[in-house]
C-alpha cells in the first residue's frame, strides 16, 4: 500500500466514523466536514477530479449543517422568558 492509498483510506475512514457519530455532538459534523476535505484532496491527488469536486461540495454542506446545529443549540435554552 503506497502513501496515497493510505491517505485515502484514512480520509474515507474518518468520514465514516465522524458521520456515524454525528448524532452525539455537532462537533462530529465539523469533523465530518474536515474529513470530506481530506477526501477531496485525495480525489484530486489520485486524478479522480469528479470525486474531488463532490467531496468538496459535501464538505461545504457539512460545514453549513455544523453551523446551523451550533446556532440551534445556542438558542435551545431560550423559551421567551417563561421558564421561571
Amino acid at each position: 500500500m503506497d502513501r496515497l492509498t493510505a491517505f485515502g483510506l484514512f480520509a474515507v475512514s474518518a468520514m465514516l466514523v465522524t458521520y456515524a457519530l454525528e448524532a452525539r455532538s455537532h462537533w462530529f459534523t465539523l469533523g465530518f466536514a474536515g474529513a470530506c476535505v481530506l477526501g477531496s484532496v485525495y480525489g484530486f491527488m489520485q486524478g479522480a477530479w469528479p470525486f474531488g469536486v463532490i467531496e468538496a461540495i459535501w464538505s461545504l454542506v457539512a460545514l453549513r449543517r455544523w453551523w446551523v446545529a451550533g446556532r440551534k443549540r445556542d438558542m435551545g435554552g431560550f423559551t421567551g422568558g417563561n421558564d421561571l
